[in-house]
Order: C-alpha cells, then sequence, then structure tokens
C-alpha cells in the first residue's frame, strides 16, 4: 500500500506541473492534469461513439498517458530537441513495485507505440484536447493558434478524431453557452 500511496501522490504532483506549450502560444496556460482530464473525456465520448473500442482502456490510456511528465517535467517540441527524457525509465521507476505496475506500464506503452486501435484513439484525444485549446483562444480573437491548428488537424489518425475536429473547427467555443440564451 505504501507504493500506491506514493504512486498517488505522484499522479497529483500533474496538477502543478504547466504544459510547456502554451509558451509558444503567447496566451492561456494548463497543468498537465487540467489536460489529462479533457483527453479523458474526450476518449470517453469516442468510446460512446464507437462500441469496437475497448473503453475501458481508451480511457485509461488516456488518464495515464502522461503520468511519466510527474517526473520528466513536460517538455515541447523544442525543447526535445535539446533533452533527452527517459520515459521508460520515469515508467520503469513509478511503477515498480506495483501490484498493478504492469498494467499501468502497459497502457503507456501502447499508448506510445500507437499500435492499437484504442492507442490511435487515445492519441486522437490527446490532440483533440490541444485543438479544444487552440480553437478557444482564436475564437476569442488571438490569432497565435492560427498556424497551429492544421498542424494540430493533421496528427489525426483515425475517422472518429477527423470527425470530431471537422465539429470543433466550425463551431465556436462558447456556442454551447449561447444556445437558447433570451433575456
Amino acid at each position: 500500500m505504501k507504493q500506491v500511496a506514493a504512486l498517488l501522490f505522484e499522479a497529483k504532483i500533474l496538477k502543478n506541473i504547466p504544459r510547456a506549450g502554451f509558451h509558444f502560444l503567447g496566451v492561456g496556460r494548463e497543468s498537465v492534469a487540467e489536460h489529462s482530464f479533457c483527453a479523458t473525456f474526450i476518449a470517453y465520448v469516442m468510446a460512446n461513439m464507437d462500441p469496437e473500442a475497448d473503453a475501458l482502456k481508451l480511457i485509461s490510456m488516456c488518464l495515464v498517458h502522461d503520468l511519466p511528465e510527474a517526473r520528466t517535467g513536460d517538455h515541447n517540441y523544442v525543447q526535445k530537441k535539446y533533452v533527452t527524457i527517459d520515459e521508460e525509465r520515469a515508467v520503469a521507476d513509478a511503477t515498480r513495485n506495483l501490484p498493478f505496475g504492469d498494467s499501468l506500464a502497459g497502457l503507456i506503452r501502447e499508448f506510445n507505440e500507437q499500435k492499437t486501435y484504442e492507442s490511435l484513439l487515445a492519441h486522437d484525444a490527446d490532440q483533440l484536447s490541444f485543438l479544444l485549446d487552440l480553437k478557444s483562444v482564436s475564437d476569442i480573437g488571438n490569432n497565435s493558434p492560427d498556424q497551429w491548428l492544421p498542424v494540430v488537424h493533421k496528427r489525426l489518425k483515425t475517422q472518429i478524431g477527423q470527425r470530431l475536429a471537422l465539429e470543433i473547427l466550425s463551431t465556436r467555443w462558447d456556442a454551447w453557452w449561447m444556445d437558447g440564451y433570451e433575456e
């Protein structure tokens, strides 16, 4: 139980680790935990859209995909050119002596390898989370996401991911709030 408690504290620290990509946008901020929640919720939606997907695996994969960042930090693409991140070691150290350590490490490995349908959906959920952030910032008048929106859109690998992206890109971020609004 001591290792399980330690893992819970490790996961909790993700609330305090900022996502590094927002530095390039010049606006907004998000913690790794906030991002993981959004990606996990998107995975839940995707799992309900496609009954062929293993919902538990997909949702679990998104929930834990950035857990190693509790040890490595979050690095944007420029930082990754200069910093070598030993994610395998971080995962091994985090999961050692856990009764479910192999399962947890397996989910992260599967996410990174992107060979299964669920891992491709999880990858898309990860990217769609970023796409939602970019679109929201763009909708309030900041043009810094303009160059990133097509880049992130091209990263999507599944039909569901592509369909969701098209709807996200054609929907204002606050459309849900104003739907049915009257004074």
